[in-house]
């Protein structure tokens, strides 16, 4: 076996190859070697009004700023004042809280049905609120800009209700349309036509 050459299998530098155990170069200067006015300075070294919003047209003003969204109580007090009011729009928040009014109202019934043992409350509540969630429903189709006759497509198995959920969670359309300006948009300052 032979015996390496001196230096062989350690950290020693060849004696050739200048740098080694020499100081390390200086730090680049700022902006690392460019030309003044490159780096990365506010717009990152673009043109002014480069990569900036667009004004808005004349004559146009995007919609503003959304309403803020109803309470439940509100939502509830709403629904039930529109009985049977099958014109207009309502927002998403009034429709879901007052869906989750209606579910949380059979849910007490139900309780209540059972410890007296006759089914009687919960028959009332569900045809109390019937005409109220159809006309809401309604109300929230106008919103996206569809017929409040889209609800009879519940009537097709399956398919039919999750069509409807989704038109239900639309946003609203922020223009008025031929059910009325939007509630959404309306209350936060209108839409700017």
């Amino acid at each position: 076996m032979t015996t390496p050459p001196p230096g062989y299998g350690q950290n020693v530098p060849p004696e050739d190859q200048p740098g080694w155990g020499a100081p390390p170069p200086p730090p680049p200067a700022p902006g690392y070697g460019q030309a003044p006015g490159y780096g990365q300075a506010p717009g990152y070294g673009q043109a002014p009004g480069y990569g900036q919003a667009y004004p808005a047209a004349p004559g146009y003003s995007a919609p503003g700023a959304a309403a803020p969204q109803l309470d439940i109580a509100t939502a509830v007090r709403s629904v039930l004042t529109q009985y049977a009011n099958f014109t207009g729009r309502a927002r998403r928040s009034e429709f879901w809280w007052f869906y989750l009014a209606n579910f949380l109202a059979s849910i007490v019934a139900s309780i209540i049905d059972q410890v007296i043992g006759v089914p009687l409350f919960q028959v009332v509540v569900a045809l109390g609120l019937l005409i109220p969630g159809l006309a809401v429903g309604a109300r929230r189709l106008h919103d996206i800009g569809k017929s409040g006759w889209w609800q009879l497509i519940a009537l097709v198995p399956l398919v039919g209700i999750i069509v409807l959920i989704v038109f239900w969670a639309q946003d609203s359309d922020p223009a008025t349309n031929q059910h009325g300006p939007s509630p959404k948009y309306q209350a936060a300052g209108g839409y700017g036509y």
